[in-house]
C-alpha cells in the first residue's frame, strides 16, 4: 500500500512531535508538508532539514505549495481560533481534517473508545490531552456501571504548556467536560487542568473520580485494567500509578454533588494514572503532548487504511 499524504498546521511543540512520529513511525503516512507562521520557529527549521516541504505563511501558503493536491489529510495543531478558519478552507479542497486544538468542530474521537466510529467524518476532534489520558478510563467504569458524575484533574508540567494550551484554558475545560459525557458515557462530567511549575518538571498525572451506581468492584478493576493496555499499545508512557480505589455511600452517608444539586449514594472510582511521553522532541515529562500525537497519530493511520480499503474496492469494480 503506498504511503498517505499527510500536512500538519502548527510548526510549535505538537506539531513538531507529531512530524517526528509521522517520520518515524508510521508505515502508512508520508509527510507532504509542515506549515507555521514564523520562519525561525525551531520546528520549521528541523523540518526543512529532515526534507520535508515547508511554508511559514499559514494555511495560505499551504494551499499554494506544490503537491498540495496530492495531501489527503491534514492536522491542525495552532489554536481553537485559528482552526475554524483553517478547516473552512480545508473543507473547500476536500482534506480530512484532524483537529488537535479544542476548537471541537467534529466528533470527539478517542482511539481506544470510539476510535472506528467517526473515521469517515471530514473533521474529527481529538478533544485535549487530559480528554485522551481520561475519557477511556470513564468509559472503562461505564461499560459496569451507570456513571452519574465524572470528575478529572490533569496536571501537566508548566513547561511543557506552549502558549497554544495556555491561550486555551477555558476551551480545555469545556471541550474535556463534554467529551466526559459524550465519549465516557457519564451522565455529567467536570474537567480541571493544573499547570504544576515543580522544578524538575513533573510527568504528566491525572486522576479520575467516577460516581456510579453499586457494581462488582473486581469487574471495574478488569475494565479499567483492559483498558489501561489498549491505550497503551499506542501510547507506550500511559500506565495506572497504583490500584484502582473504591470509596462507598450511603444513605447514612451520601456525598453532596454540588454540579447536579444532588446528594450521591453508590460508589466512587478514584482512578491514577501517569503519563511519561517517548521524547520524540520534547523531554520524557511532556507526556500531555505525547498522548495527543500518539492519538492523532492513530486516527491518522485508521483513516489512512480506511481510505485505501475504499481505493481498492473502487478498482476492483
Amino acid at each position: 500500500m503506498s504511503k498517505t499524504k499527510v500536512a500538519i498546521i502548527g510548526s510549535g511543540n505538537i506539531g513538531t512531535d507529531l512530524m517526528i512520529k509521522v517520520l518515524r513511525l508510521s508505515d502508512v503516512l508520508e509527510m507532504g508538508a509542515f506549515v507555521g507562521i514564523d520562519p525561525e520557529s525551531d520546528g520549521l527549521k528541523r523540518a526543512a532539514r529532515m526534507g520535508v516541504p515547508t511554508t511559514a505563511e499559514g494555511i495560505d501558503g499551504l494551499t499554494r505549495l506544490p503537491g498540495f493536491e496530492d495531501i489527503k489529510i491534514v492536522f491542525d495543531a495552532t489554536s481553537a481560533g485559528a482552526h475554524k478558519n483553517h478547516d473552512a478552507i480545508l473543507q473547500q479542497h476536500g482534506k480530512r481534517v484532524i483537529d488537535l486544538t479544542p476548537a471541537a468542530i467534529g466528533p470527539y474521537t478517542v482511539p481506544c473508545v470510539n476510535g472506528e466510529t467517526n473515521l469517515d467524518a471530514p473533521n474529527v476532534n481529538m478533544v485535549t490531552c487530559g480528554g485522551q489520558a481520561t475519557i477511556p478510563i470513564v468509559a472503562a467504569v461505564s461499560q459496569v456501571a451507570t456513571v452519574h458524575y465524572a470528575e478529572i484533574v490533569a496536571s501537566i508540567s508548566s513547561r511543557s504548556a506552549g502558549p497554544g494550551t495556555r491561550a486555551n484554558i477555558d476551551e480545555f475545560t469545556e471541550t474535556t467536560s463534554k467529551a466526559i459525557e459524550d465519549v465516557g458515557g457519564a451522565k455529567r462530567g467536570k474537567a480541571i487542568i493544573v499547570l504544576n511549575p515543580a522544578e524538575p518538571p513533573l510527568i504528566m498525572r491525572d486522576t479520575v473520580y467516577a460516581l456510579c451506581d453499586s457494581a462488582d468492584e473486581e469487574a471495574i478493576s478488569a475494565s479499567i485494567e483492559a483498558t489501561v493496555a489498549k491505550v497503551h499499545a499506542y501510547v507506550p508512557g500511559y500506565r495506572l500509578k497504583q490500584q484502582v480505589q473504591f470509596h462507598h455511600y450511603t444513605k447514612e452517608n451520601p456525598l453532596y454533588i454540588a454540579e447536579m444539586d444532588q446528594w450521591f449514594t453508590g460508589t466512587k472510582v478514584t482512578v491514577f494514572l501517569e503519563v511519561e511521553g517517548a521524547a520524540h522532541y520534547l523531554p520524557a515529562y511532556a507526556g500531555n503532548l505525547d498522548i495527543m500525537t500518539s492519538a492523532a497519530l492513530s486516527t491518522a493511520e485508521r483513516i489512512a487504511r480506511r481510505q485505501a480499503q475504499e481505493t481498492s474496492k473502487a478498482e476492483a469494480l
